[in-house]
């Protein structure tokens, strides 16, 4: 295809979009964070819909009913499963930016359908002979009509030939399987070149997986509320949903024939040829795919951290930690690349989208330090692998078992195609059904443990309220709005909504109240409260034998003043942390109950024990001076003009609430709760700092009648110290203790390696040669396992052409030790480790194993020792 312009970039074609639908009286609004928080069916954003996704419910009124937005989405898991397809093709990625234009009960099909047209062939200049458009053909089974209202705008503009009906598939869009949704009109563009456009007609390729017949930007019109029963139910009011992946329309306006050659990619790629010495050849080799993958997982990685999702073993963090293992994966494997790569991109990157998504820049240094982390880590287990590969093509003759197969996966994370390319290379093949059947097992075991059941929501009262009123009083009169039920591992529990509710909804870091709901005479226990999207929702074992009559709702106050303790005291903390360790400092996650806090927080290296003393001290002083805390809900830009901390990957709305403890010493965006003076909190106990993750720091502390309880248990702890050891200083007499104690082990560890010589010098003396072999086999007295390691060492330097077996009873325990020269492992086939394995630890009742000239095992039975070396002579 010819290009539409030699010269716009991806910035510029961004830019034109916002400027378009700002022309149209829309609110341009920023991207929303690519982590999802508050709402259960999302990991991760991954439509540009899901941060309006209460404006379509009716949950909530948007302040413009007018909206447009380039959001970051990512794609990997569940119904928009896109992984395996990242990089073997030209257009699927795993974060991509979704370009959007929003109607919330405003306009519909027809100014929608008429700006789609007039931004693609009057601004961004696309051929109007390449463009085709479905709309929904119905679904009788849904008792959905066909959508003659689109089809009939599409007519004012394109030639009836190039509208095309689609199915539910591909023109009813849901975003999951409970949800708003609607049918949509889609947009497609043929780049072919004009020769093969001519020899096949266009039409028969859309939605048909052509590479270069594509879907360019999709409209849904949203009417309906898919329901758990699969029914649909009318939205309150109906709405515009658009989504246009910006990498796919740079890709037709740079007259690309792969998103990869656009410059959103190219930049990143020329960086891995530079680090690599190796140059990308645009085919579908592995090299070539490998090349793609790093381009775009890359994106995944740093994006995601950088709104505050850490790679994890669970939940979103593992997505993160698949993504970036299967990019190491590529370039160790396919770049023969050894040595972390990914961590050199993040500066490409954080350059490439400073002016768009400015958290990845001011994050650059904290976002490369975890992926080296990351990569390193992923490194030392992928050479682990691969020698446990090593020892199951050994003990295979024709097939690795599948079984095998996932441990590999499982245990090393290696996938499935790593491990057929290194069986192919040793004439071996892979047991694929064992595989997937070990797969399938596993998915099973963790659906059947994480599967909740959620029921439609039931109405009872719709009659609006105050929403959430617990800033100012915890006992209020209320009503039920709206109930459902939750089943999980067996068992049921209620979600309530109320109309006015004096429950803080989990947010933030701070846990959700708990209390009581008085229904007349009867009394509902509250064990949790969380938000869905911005829907506060109250969990209880038990509903109410009539839930349709006034409630009156009641908080646990005392929990709940300890909470706002601890809030309070995580402000202060944070405050003092940038103040003694440097403006660096970000909060990367908290945890607020009324127990304690966990504060995590960005920093490379171990506090010292002054630094922690010094922060301590910052936190009591300000408590000390009693000051007032001052909370105001203010314009966003105000706040942030202000010198107010936002939070990376939280997201805020256009009013914000400001808490500020002295404007000169702490002032952050904050939904939590807090109390009205610091001096309320007491006291502040520091218990203890340690890592996190790369490049992130944990400290958890106590504050008020805990942090009490935590020095008063520290001082009896000393004095006890002091009693057992008859000390007035208990201090000097536990360092006088260490001393002593240090040189004690040193003068034990002379006497046990005199000993073991003595012991050394008398097996020499009991060497016996079996058919030319070196033997020594004995039972022996040492102090522990490690010994029998040394004393096989040692004999090793005395010793040609030996095996050498060892034995000892340990407190009871059978310990064994088996030595063999390297030319007898080679000329004799003997293994040490089959030795242990398939001969002794049977015996002894244990496990064991190690190399081929050296291994060990430990038991339970030591009354067969002898039988042991016997064994070992038997074998030669």
């Amino acid at each position: 295809m010819t290009k539409v312009s030699t010269s716009m970039t991806a910035a510029q074609i961004r830019q034109q979009f916002l400027d378009f639908f700002a022309s149209k009286q829309h609110s341009i609004v920023p991207s929303a964070p690519i982590v999802v928080k508050n709402d259960p069916t999302l990991m991760f954003t991954n439509a540009g819909m899901n941060q309006f996704k209460d404006y379509f419910l009716g949950n909530q009124t948007p302040a413009s009913k007018r909206v447009a937005d380039t959001q970051k989405c990512l794609r990997v898991s569940g119904k928009h499963n896109d992984l395996e397809e990242v990089g073997v093709d030209t257009y699927h990625h795993t974060m991509f930016e979704m370009l959007g234009n929003w109607s919330f009960g405003d306009y519909f099909k027809t100014e929608a359908i008429a700006w789609s047209w007039e931004l693609l062939t009057g601004v961004y200049q696309i051929p109007k002979d390449r463009l085709y458009v479905t709309v929904f053909e119905g679904d009788e089974k849904e008792g959905l009509p066909k959508d003659e209202e689109a089809a009939t705008e599409w007519a004012r503009w394109i030639d009836p030939s190039r509208i095309l009906l689609g199915n539910k598939k591909d023109n009813f869009w849901e975003m999951g399987d409970t949800g708003p949704c609607g049918p949509c009109t889609e947009i497609h563009v043929d780049c072919r070149p004009d020769a093969e456009r001519a020899a096949v007609d266009g039409k028969t390729l859309v939605n048909n997986d052509h590479p270069q017949v594509i879907e360019i930007w999709n409209n849904v019109f949203m009417q309906f509320n898919r329901l758990k029963d699969g029914s649909l139910q009318p939205l309150p009011a109906k709405h515009v949903d658009t989504g246009m992946g910006l990498e796919r329309l740079v890709r037709v306006l740079q007259g690309k024939t792969s998103n990869y050659d656009t410059d959103l990619f190219t930049g990143t790629i020329a960086a891995v040829e530079n680090i690599t010495g190796t140059k990308y050849d645009f085919s579908d080799s592995k090299q070539a795919i490998a090349f793609r993958v790093l381009a775009d997982h890359i994106r995944a990685i740093s994006f995601t951290i950088a709104d505050g999702q850490l790679p994890s073993n669970t939940g979103a963090g593992y997505v993160i930690r698949r993504i970036l293992r299967r990019a190491v994966r590529y370039y160790y494997s396919y770049l023969g690349y050894k040595q972390p790569l990914l961590h050199q991109l993040v500066p490409v990157l954080a350059a490439q989208f400073e002016h768009v998504f400015p958290e990845l820049k001011k994050q650059e240094a904290f976002v490369g330090k975890v992926v080296l982390e990351e990569e390193q880590t992923f490194l030392a287990t992928l050479e682990k692998g691969l020698k446990r590969i090593a020892e199951l093509m050994q003990d295979s003759t024709t097939v690795i078992a599948g079984d095998k197969a996932f441990e590999l996966y499982d245990t090393f994370g290696f996938p499935l195609d790593l491990t057929r390319l290194i069986a192919a290379e040793n004439n071996l093949e892979v047991d694929e059904a064992g595989f997937e059947t070990a797969m399938l097992e596993q998915k099973n075991r963790s659906r059947a443990a994480t599967t909740l059941d959620t029921g439609d929501w039931q109405i009872v009262n719709e009659t609006a309220g105050l929403g959430f009123v617990g800033y100012a009083d915890l006992n209020v009169g209320t009503h039920v709005q709206k109930f459902r039920k939750v089943s999980a591992k067996g068992k049921d529990q209620y979600q309530l909504v109320l109309a006015s509710t004096p429950f803080y909804a989990e947010s933030g870091g701070q846990v959700g109240d708990t209390g009581q709901l008085h229904f007349g005479d009867e009394i509902i226990q509250v064990l949790n409260t969380k938000k869905e999207n911005d829907l506060i929702v109250h969990f209880v074992d038990s509903l109410p034998a009539d839930i349709s009559g006034d409630v009156r709702a009641v908080v646990h106050a005392e929990r709940r003043l300890n909470t706002m303790y601890n809030h309070t005291a995580t402000h202060l903390l944070h405050a003092a942390l940038r103040q003694v360790l440097g403006t660096h400092v970000a909060q990367k996650g908290s945890l607020v109950n009324d127990e304690y806090l966990r504060f995590d927080f960005s920093h490379f290296s171990k506090m010292t024990d002054e630094e922690i003393r010094s922060v301590e001290k910052i936190v009591n002083d300000k408590i000390r001076e009693n000051i007032p805390v001052i909370i105001e809900s203010l314009p966003k830009e105000e706040a942030l003009t202000r010198g107010a901390m936002a939070l990376f990957g939280e997201k805020y709305g256009d009013v914000v609430r400001v808490v500020t403890i002295d404007p000169n010493y702490s002032v952050e965006l904050c939904g939590g709760t807090h109390v009205m003076h610091t001096g309320m909190i007491g006291l502040f106990a520091l218990a203890s700092e340690s890592a996190v993750a790369a490049g992130v720091r944990r400290i958890e502390a106590y504050t008020g009648p805990a942090a009490f309880r935590y020095f008063s248990e520290s001082l009896e702890n000393i004095k006890e110290i002091g009693t057992l050891l008859k000390a007035k200083e208990p201090v000097k007499a536990v360092d006088k203790l260490l001393t002593e104690n240090a040189q004690l082990k040193k003068h034990i560890e002379m006497l046990e390696a005199r000993q073991l010589v003595a012991v050394r010098n008398e097996l020499l003396q009991k060497d016996e040669i079996i058919n030319g072999i070196n033997f020594i086999g004995d039972i022996v007295e040492v102090g522990n396992a490690d010994a029998l390691k040394k004393l096989c060492f040692d004999l090793k330097n005395h010793l040609n052409d030996f095996v050498v077996v060892l034995a000892a009873n340990i407190d009871g325990k059978p310990f064994v030790a088996v030595s063999i020269a390297d030319n007898v492992v080679a000329a004799k086939g003997l293994d040490a480790g089959a030795i242990i394995k398939q001969h002794l630890a049977p015996i002894i009742k244990g496990g064991g194993g190690g190399q081929k000239n050296l291994a060990t095992a430990g038991g339970q039975d030591a009354s067969n020792l002898a039988q042991v070396i016997e064994v070992v002579k038997g074998l030669l």
